[in-house]
């Protein structure tokens, strides 16, 4: 059976998440005492307490996702063996640890950086973004070149989620200009995301520096299994190329389109999404030709997933 794993990033976190896994796996407990010894603060409490408002600051739901996802995947067991993955934006970290391209503890603490690297820098430019549905990239790209959203400030692509559902990011009065343009333009809905930050946007460019620091300091290895990057859509094939990539990705475009079409190229029987949220796997189930898709968010997910996985053996 082929099958590819992906985890969700930024957004997919929720008060709660986890726990419901921890209580009833001994191995997904496991990363979360590990995570909490990394971090230096119980990590299950804030995911099981919140509040809300802290769970969502980048320094902090970064961390909670990336160790809600690998406790999720280490829930199911050695009865899983991907042939291929692939994470939205920092959850490629994710995929690194699964494919044990990374020690866990190391990405872990590079996330963590990550995290707290964006939000000073997103201390310092307020920045927004809003998702754009049913216009493809040519129609935003000739909506964002007029003189009026550039005068407003700088704002740019983000993430390829879909060809008509494509997120823009930037100075936050640019955003709201463009979203107003955009609606102008034929575009069905401009949704402002719940963020504090302009993510993969040139206003991230303060915290490249301390990311790279970061990443060049811990121990790669080549994947046991193909990951997919979400800079190039492309499978790694080298060290170096991880490194740049996962630098690269805190100012570039998520091409998660180019990189969900990469992972259907694999012929795939099944594509299991392991988060709190269900957003990739809606997505790949709207692709043409897409494998069955199940979606591990709780531990009824994690035991649906072995019990299909046992009927195929």
């Amino acid at each position: 059976m082929r099958i590819g794993v992906v985890f969700p990033g930024q957004g997919s976190q929720c008060v709660g998440m986890g726990c419901d896994v921890v209580a009833r796996s001994r191995a997904a407990g496991e990363i979360f005492e590990r995570a909490s010894g990394v971090l230096g603060y119980d990590l299950l409490a804030l995911t099981r307490e919140g509040p809300e408002e802290k769970l969502r600051e980048t320094e902090y739901s970064q961390p909670a996702i990336f160790t809600t996802n690998v406790a999720l995947y280490a829930a199911v067991g050695d009865i899983l063996e991907p042939v291929v993955s692939a994470g939205h934006s920092f959850a490629e970290f994710c995929s690194l640890v699964a494919a044990h391209a990374l020690p866990f503890e190391e990405a872990l603490r590079i996330v963590a950086e990550r995290g707290e690297a964006m939000q000073e820098a997103a201390a310092r430019a307020r920045g927004g973004m809003s998702a754009i549905l049913g216009l493809d990239a040519a129609k935003i790209r000739r909506v964002l070149a007029q003189p009026a959203i550039r005068n407003a400030g700088r704002v740019q692509l983000a993430n390829f989620n879909s060809p008509t559902q494509i997120v823009i990011s930037g100075d936050l009065q640019a955003v709201q200009t463009a979203g107003e343009a955009m609606l102008a333009a034929g575009a069905k809905r401009v949704v402002p995301l719940n963020v504090s930050g302009a993510w993969h946007s040139e206003l991230m460019q303060p915290a490249v520096e301390r990311l790279a620091t970061a990443v060049n300091s811990a121990h790669f290895t080549l994947p046991r299994f193909d990951v997919i990057s979400n800079v190039d859509g492309c499978p790694y094939r080298d060290v170096e190329t991880i490194k740049a990539n996962l630098v690269r990705s805190v100012v570039e475009e998520v091409r998660w389109h180019d990189t969900a079409e990469r992972l259907l190229s694999y012929r795939l029987d099944l594509v299991v999404e392991f988060g709190a949220s269900g957003v990739l796997g809606a997505l790949m189930r709207r692709m043409h030709d897409a494998p069955p898709t199940m979606v591990v968010s709780d531990y009824t997910g994690v035991e649906n997933v072995r019990a299909a996985l046992a009927v195929r053996v």
